[in-house]
């Protein structure tokens, strides 16, 4: 009579628990990411968000590029263009011809907490529809974009990223896709980043809605600088640093408003200006047109101006 099998003891009960899920998630979120490439030069990942053909990857993949291919991991070859490309966020949206694609869903990436298992699956150095698993290391993580300007509510993770992944899926243990992989830290371990479904949602929606992301515009450029306690007690601000201001300009919104060089940003009606990230956090779509109540710091005055806020203008201007 044959050896029973030996009764698993709970480490390995453990294992084949967290492998079951990552096969899992594998298998669900795997046919969706393809490979983008542009006129056959130069590659990554994009992962479908919609039957018709929607697809999200990172502007930096796909360049100044308008035409895309995107190859899946079932063997459909599909040719696309790009609907709107965001250095700012390093996202773009593409438009590829297909119908009953498979597809893998955003998830809530606010509702993420470090230590969450984290599987990232795309197209590394060429090797197609590879998976590796890791955690969610930290959240709301900033990182400089393409094109100069932080992306903020960065996650971080340990799941292994190499070129090819970028454009590629980040996904939870409950197979729905939380980040969209963008960087890693070349000569680190196991330091990469991927930008935050949520912040795929509104770049999906402003694309989808106005082939472009729109934001508000104050026509300055910032730093952080420290600010005295008794600068933010007098302020009201409950902040220890605020945002300087210089390169404004000329006829910008706060150029009109009277804001100088070197002038401290203390508030934008009310709510503190921490540095330049939460001052562009504050110049949204929804702000363009409206005039706000800046608070700023002038040689130890302080002083309040209104602003009308524009949309801001295509290229890399200052903020």
């Amino acid at each position: 009579m044959a050896n029973p099998l030996p009764f698993p003891t709970p480490d390995e009960r453990l294992l084949d628990a967290y492998s079951l899920t990552v096969s899992e998630v594998a298998e669900t979120v795997e046919p969706a990411v393809g490979m983008v490439t542009t006129d056959g030069k130069g590659h990554g990942s994009g992962v479908v968000l919609s039957q018709d053909g929607l697809v999200v990857t990172n502007s930096h993949v796909v360049g100044n590029h308008r035409e895309v291919h995107l190859a899946l991991p079932d063997g459909h070859r599909l040719a696309g263009r790009v609907l709107g490309a965001d250095p700012d966020t390093d996202l773009a949206i593409l438009k590829v011809d297909g119908s009953a694609l498979p597809i893998a869903a955003l998830g809530d990436s606010g509702r993420l907490r470090r230590g969450q298992i984290a599987i990232a699956i795309g197209n590394p150095l060429g090797f197609e529809s590879t998976v590796t698993a890791g955690v969610i290391s930290a959240l709301g993580r900033s990182l400089r974009s393409p094109s100069g300007r932080p992306i903020e509510d960065v996650i971080q993770t340990d799941a292994a990223l190499n070129p090819g992944n970028s454009g590629g899926a980040l996904a939870s243990s409950l197979g729905e896709v939380v980040g969209i992989s963008t960087a890693m830290i070349a000569g680190a371990q196991g330091i990469c980043f991927a930008v935050a479904s949520n912040t795929v949602k509104l770049v999906l929606s402003e694309v989808l809605q106005h082939g472009a992301v729109r934001r508000a515009y104050l026509g300055v450029a910032a730093d952080t600088v420290n600010l005295p306690r008794r600068v933010a007690d007098a302020a009201h601000v409950g902040s220890r640093t605020a945002a300087v201001l210089h390169s404004i300009v000329a006829n910008g919104p706060a150029a009109q408003a009277g804001v100088k060089e070197g002038d401290v940003l203390l508030s934008l009606d009310g709510r503190p200006v921490e540095g330049p990230g939460p001052l562009l956090r504050m110049l949204t779509a929804d702000a363009i047109g409206r005039q706000v109540r800046l608070q700023v710091l002038r040689q130890g005055r302080l002083v309040e101006l209104d602003a009308v806020l524009t949309q801001r203008p295509a290229g890399p201007e200052p903020r």
